[in-house]
């Protein structure tokens, strides 16, 4: 599973559009039922095209996949008909576009230049890394390092975040919401193969969590996008136990494909006082 080929590229439009037709009802859709059992989960396809002001006939060409020439008023129409996410209609745009053969699909740079490693290693008191689409981890500040100390137990370069939730058990301990965090990472997956369908190291990730775990393929199998840049993330460390830790993601814009991600609990809180401990258990020579 190296790369999405244009027949697979078309095979993940029709899923996408196929799974969010599914889950909207015709009431979420504003649209009158009539007594009588209805024999499709959520909406017919008549229906997305008549909500998106297009033929029956062209809906179901690009719910086949065909997205050849699609206008961008099309799917405005089709975006508005299944109510999609700000994220979703990124992916879905990303899918049309990654069905045209003369886009140039580049990759994401995966080593982190110098000045950005300066940025980090100036981050004394806050976890700090630095993460492409794939969830690898490409750089750290020594805080942001302690902090996943669990992820570093097996001797994969780099170490990525999806393979250690889904595949070593002890992220299980580690990520206290496990479930929440395992369906968050799936959907970043499928967003950034989306973007990246070419990318061979993003397609080899998800060969592998889908061959060894079942928990992966039930999350990639919805077809969910979603956005991750700012919430909170409840782990358990081995060194200093729970921790609720705010954190920011922030784009790089002189490196497309990487974000830098920031934890930051608020003063004398108990994750706070936390990480004044990690970063000593972390200087120290032991």
């Amino acid at each position: 599973m190296g790369q999405l080929n244009q027949a697979e590229m078309r095979g993940q439009i029709r899923d996408f559009l196929s799974t969010r037709r599914a889950r909207l009802t015709p009431e979420q859709a504003g649209i009158p039922v009539f007594g009588g059992n209805r024999r499709v989960k959520g909406l017919r396809r008549e229906e997305v095209a008549i909500l998106a002001g297009i033929s029956v006939e062209y809906y179901i060409r690009l719910e086949r996949g065909d997205a050849r020439g699609v206008s961008e008023s099309v799917l405005d129409g089709i975006n508005h008909a299944l109510q999609l996410s700000d994220a979703e209609r990124a992916h879905l745009l990303d899918l049309v576009r990654g069905c045209d053969a003369a886009r140039p699909l580049g990759l994401a740079r995966n080593t982190v230049r110098p000045p950005i490693q300066r940025i980090l290693d100036s981050m004394a008191t806050a976890p700090a890394a630095v993460l492409n689409g794939r969830l690898d981890i490409l750089a750290t500040n020594a805080l942001g390092r302690a902090l996943h100390e669990p992820m570093y137990a097996e001797p994969d370069s780099p170490v990525n975040i999806a393979r250690f939730t889904f595949l070593d058990p002890a992220s299980r301990t580690f990520w206290r919401d496990w479930d929440r965090i395992a369906d968050d990472e799936a959907d970043v997956l499928r967003a950034e193969a989306g973007r990246y369908p070419c990318d061979p190291d993003l397609f080899a990730l998800i060969g592998e969590l889908s061959t060894r775990s079942e928990e992966f393929r039930v999350r990639w199998a919805r077809h969910d996008v979603r956005e991750h840049t700012t919430g909170v993330k409840r782990v358990h460390h081995p060194i200093v136990g729970d921790l609720d830790l705010p954190y920011e993601c922030t784009p790089l814009a002189g490196d497309p494909g990487q974000v830098l991600q920031v934890y930051t609990p608020e003063h004398d809180t108990p994750a706070a006082d936390a990480l004044t401990l990690l970063a000593n258990w972390a200087g120290s020579p032991a």
